[in-house]
């Protein structure tokens, strides 16, 4: 069966210290249609031994730029619950969301940790703040934690809120050479690389890590193994297409979806 995409990209992402500080939790790996199994994408040369935000940003622009179609999974909440956009009467509207985000939380500017943004040294997070008692359908559906649920171990918190910026630096570099999903629709044009949101703790329910990674490598390598397998087994167009009702749909087109969540989808 031929595939949709001849590359996948698992990113397990880190909201640690600033946008261009290397940080041991941030890990890049990639898998190819034509076999093989996912293998780790070393940082650019320099003296940094780690990727920082900054980096992967600039190397996924330049990667989906090629006439190659990729699938790109990054662990990170790509919007927020229903319950913010309403409580801040923001247009249900992705790429709106995106630049008012920016406007109030300017995570990728330099030397900019989260928590500055937070206790108010810079943007104006006072004015978008999220509660950890909302969760998107799909937090939901898998259990996992609230995007605003911040100052707890394993948190996706911060890592969310210093990746929608790049989100946004994304799609300015590229327009529509990339389909963020489900934002620009739940189908992917044929030949078009994509951006998902991805939960790889999904994909490793009783499994252990492997003695020669560690958490977070193996996190972005079943993110890439699972892109690539489910494309090749030939269920990557039911992940596309969650059960979810005309009501819930048009919620998670607002909220975003995590690739792989199902209706039923109850357990972490």
């Amino acid at each position: 069966m031929p595939t949709a995409f001849h590359r996948y990209v698992g990113i397990d992402y880190s909201g640690a210290r600033t946008p261009t500080d290397g940080l041991k939790g941030l890990r890049v790996y990639i898998a190819y249609a034509d076999g093989g199994v996912p293998a780790e994408v070393s940082p650019p040369p320099g003296p940094r031994k780690y990727w920082s935000r900054r980096d992967v940003a600039l190397w996924l622009a330049d990667l989906l730029r090629e006439e190659i179609p990729t699938k790109v999974g990054i662990d990170h909440g790509f919007s927020f619950p229903l319950r913010y956009f309403e409580t801040y009467h923001l247009e249900p509207d992705w790429y709106a969301f995106l630049e008012d985000f920016h406007r109030h939380w300017p995570t990728d500017g330099e030397h900019i940790y989260v928590d500055f943004v937070r206790n108010g040294l810079v943007g104006n997070a006072s004015a978008r703040q999220g509660s950890s008692i909302w969760r998107r359908i799909t937090e939901e559906r898998c259990k996992a934690k609230s995007v605003f649920h911040f100052d707890v171990q394993g948190t996706v918190a911060k890592s969310t809120h210093s990746g929608i910026p790049w989100l946004r630096y994304l799609h300015q570099q590229l327009g529509d050479k990339v389909h963020f999903w489900p934002f620009d629709g739940w189908e992917i044009p044929a030949a078009r690389s994509a951006i998902v949101e991805a939960y790889p703790s999904m994909w490793k329910r009783g499994l252990d890590v492997p003695e020669n990674m560690t958490a977070d490598q193996y996190d972005a390598f079943t993110i890439a193994r699972w892109l690539r397998c489910s494309d090749f087994e030939g269920r990557l167009g039911l992940a596309l297409q969650p059960q979810l009702t005309a009501a819930e749909r048009g919620v998670a087109e607002v909220e975003g979806w995590t690739i792989g969540v199902s209706a039923v989808e109850t357990a972490r």
